[in-house]
Parts: structure tokens; C-alpha cells; sequence
């Protein structure tokens, strides 16, 4: 596989993956808008491999207080064996649906004008998100209705472009949670999540006999791992004194030329 097109991959899984704008959105229009091919499974998997190794770093202190406060549930660290189970409740609503799509063959989620639309949507309500004022400034508020609620809404992130790390911030800012509480719980989550994702894929690779990965996949692995780390970093300092405005933005204009590039018979209408 080309070393141009590995290179690409990793940085757009890497830096894409927890902004909200949409990895997966940015991912399929790879053999879109280039004359590379579909990167193979095998790829995938490495990618979402590299993004899990970059926010467990990243939140190393956390996952450790977490599990720590859950082997010794009802003996010390209630908050944190609270928001363990917080995180479990809120992923169990994507994993029984994302199975279920998975297998399923729903043709409109392979559409251009599916993504289009989906970043224009979504940008939207990541908007009107940003303009509630937030009444709570930390995880320990965070309850099982309001785990719930992002939960249940994080199913929309398996339409391409909605946008996991969008809807689920979104979603935690209409709740009333600050822009950073939003991120860092939206970050959490994002770990049962990406397994969970990488899990099914491996799933098919061993399924189909191609489950070995090779020099390609650790390279991906290894730059998208490092690219999520420091998109991490500089979105949660971005958000500790900005707005989501610039990501709103990005995905009005991105949502935008992709219909107009539709409209104007540039690109086909699959993404497959």
C-alpha cells in the first residue's frame, strides 16, 4: 500500500477522531476525492487501534481512578465507580443498535448525500448546543438520566458525518454541562466505544481470513495514535477558552461543497 496513502489515513483518523467533526465522515471521502482505493478493514482496525492507545494516554489518570474505584466497589471511591457506571449505561445503547447495523444492508448510510447532510445537520445542532449556558462544571454531576440521554444519542453517530465526539458533546451541552465536562465525558466514552467498533471489524477481518496486519497497519497504528493525542491536547485547551464555533463552521462549509460537488455530478453518489 502506497506510504501517501497510509499517511493519510493515520491523519485523518488521528486528528479527526475526537474533534467534532466526524472521522468516519472524513475517512470515506478518501476514494472519493483521490484515486486511492477503500484502504482495507485491516487498516481500519489499526487506525482505531492508534486513537484508543492515544486517549488512554491521555486519560491514563482517570481510567486508572475508575477502575480502581469499581474492583473495590462500596468500599471508598464512590464518584468514580458512579461515573464507571455512568460510562457503561451510556454504551450500551450504541453497541446493541451498532450490531445490529453492522449486519444490516441500509443503503442510504452509503451516500454521499447522507454525509452532506449530516454535516450540515448536526453542525447545526452543535450550534444551538454551544448557546446554552452551562449550569455544571464537573463529572461528578453527571447522573444516570443525563448518561442516558448522550447515551441514547450517540446512536446517531453511525450515520457518516453526524459526528461521534459531536453529538455526544452536543448532547451533554444541551444537558447543561460546560464545554470542557462535555469534551472529557465524551472522551471517556469514547473508549468502550472504539474498542467496541474495533472489536466488530476485527470480528469480520478474522471472519473473512485477512486478519493479519503487517508493517502498514502498525504504521497507521503508530501516527494516528500520535496525531489523537495532540488533536486531544489542543482541543481541550481550545475549548477551555473558546466555543465550538470553529467546528460549527468547518462542517457548514464542508456540508456544503459536498452537495454542491453532488449537484454538479463531481462526485458519485455512493461512498462505497
Amino acid at each position: 500500500m502506497p506510504m501517501s496513502l497510509l499517511i493519510l489515513v493515520a491523519a485523518i483518523q488521528g486528528l479527526t477522531e475526537f474533534l467534532p467533526v466526524s472521522s468516519s465522515g472524513h475517512l470515506v471521502l478518501i476514494p472519493i476525492v483521490t484515486d486511492f482505493p477503500y484502504q482495507g478493514r485491516a487498516i481500519d482496525v489499526a487506525a482505531h487501534v492508534g486513537t484508543l492507545i492515544a486517549v488512554a494516554v491521555y486519560l491514563r489518570a482517570e481510567i486508572i481512578a475508575i477502575l480502581r474505584a469499581l474492583l473495590r466497589l462500596g468500599r471508598g471511591d464512590e464518584h468514580n465507580a458512579r461515573l464507571g457506571i455512568m460510562l457503561v449505561l451510556a454504551t450500551i445503547p450504541v453497541i446493541i443498535v451498532g450490531y445490529i447495523v453492522n449486519y444490516a444492508n441500509w443503503h442510504w448510510l452509503d451516500m454521499a448525500h447522507t454525509l452532506a447532510v449530516a454535516n450540515l445537520v448536526f453542525a447545526a445542532i452543535l450550534w444551538g448546543a454551544d448557546k446554552v449556558p452551562a449550569a455544571q462544571h464537573d463529572l461528578k454531576q453527571i447522573s444516570w438520566r443525563h448518561a442516558l440521554v448522550i447515551g441514547v444519542v450517540q446512536i446517531c453517530a453511525l450515520v457518516p458525518g453526524a459526528s461521534r465526539s459531536g453529538v455526544t458533546m452536543s448532547a451533554a451541552r444541551f444537558l447543561g454541562f460546560d464545554r470542557v465536562t462535555a469534551a472529557r465525558f465524551s472522551l471517556l466514552l469514547s473508549l468502550p466505544t472504539i474498542a467496541g467498533a474495533g472489536l466488530l471489524k476485527t470480528i469480520d477481518l478474522v471472519q473473512s481470513g485477512d486478519a493479519a496486519l503487517g508493517s502498514d497497519a502498525v504504521i497507521v497504528a503508530v501516527l494516528s495514535a500520535v496525531l489523537a493525542w495532540l488533536a486531544i491536547r489542543w482541543m481541550m485547551g481550545w475549548l477551555a477558552v473558546a466555543s465550538f464555533g470553529i467546528f460549527v463552521f468547518y462542517r457548514l462549509v464542508l456540508g456544503g461543497l459536498l452537495l454542491l460537488a453532488l449537484t454538479q455530478g463531481w462526485i458519485a453518489p455512493s461512498i462505497t
